[in-house]
């Protein structure tokens, strides 16, 4: 018991003291995971948007592919991104593989797939409400789908909540592509594998502690958002 109480209470202290090596990982990981999330966004939310509103051969079959890469073992997601950065592979040249571009790259692609589903389950019942209206209005494909992202925009922050714990949580994917290097890739969950196997629980505590901690306080930004949006739009 004393043991546990003594390795919290190291924990703490390397919050309270700001220890580089915790605020080098957590810096990194808030800047990959925020890549990811803002690139997922940019291209998830418009892919679901364009699936709730398109009707256009084959969109069955992509709503099931969408739908099953949602849970794709982020394992297999870095050894396909592993080989097409390698040297063998096609974009070996630019020189990715083992830096923070390959882990943004790896977790954009898990993320996509889970805010594209989720954005076409929001997006498709206020479709299924408002179409006649848009189709009287002889609104186009392009405009009703702009207008829907708009008009969903709150609704649409589960998404990208879901796609940002998607990001923080990954472990095997950016171990595969960024190498966990000290200095150079190691992220809060690698960090957290890495240190805990090497017995350095007060540190891995830490970082485990910082990552439910900008968990909670984005979900808790975000509720707060969208009850003013509620309050304020109806």
């Amino acid at each position: 018991m004393y043991g546990l109480a003594a390795t919290f209470s190291d924990a703490f202290a390397l919050l309270a003291t700001f220890d580089h090596r915790a605020v080098e990982i957590v810096s990194l990981s808030l800047q990959v995971s925020g890549s990811a999330v803002i690139l997922g966004t940019l291209l998830g939310l418009p892919l679901g948007a364009c699936l709730a509103v398109g009707r256009f051969p084959g969109r069955s079959a992509a709503l099931v592919v969408i739908n099953g890469l949602m849970g794709a073992p982020s394992v297999v997601v870095g050894v396909v991104v592993y080989l097409i950065l390698s040297r063998s592979g096609p974009l070996g040249e630019l020189g990715m593989l083992y830096t923070p571009a390959a882990m943004v790259a790896a977790q954009t692609l898990l993320v996509v797939p889970l805010m594209a589903a989720i954005a076409r389950q929001i997006i498709d019942d206020t479709w299924q409400r408002y179409a006649e209206e848009f189709r009287a209005m002889r609104f186009t494909w392009l405009q009703s789908v702009t207008t829907l992202l708009y008009d969903c925009r709150h609704s649409l922050l589960v998404a990208v909540l879901a796609g940002l714990g998607r990001a923080m949580s990954e472990v095997g994917a950016v171990m595969i592509v960024g190498g966990n290097i000290d200095h150079a890739t190691r992220v809060m969950t690698t960090a957290i594998a890495l240190e805990t196997s090497k017995g350095d629980l007060p540190l891995a505590i830490a970082l485990g502690i910082v990552l439910v901690a900008v968990i909670l306080v984005l979900n808790a930004a975000a509720f707060a958002m969208r009850a003013w949006a509620m309050r304020r739009y109806g």
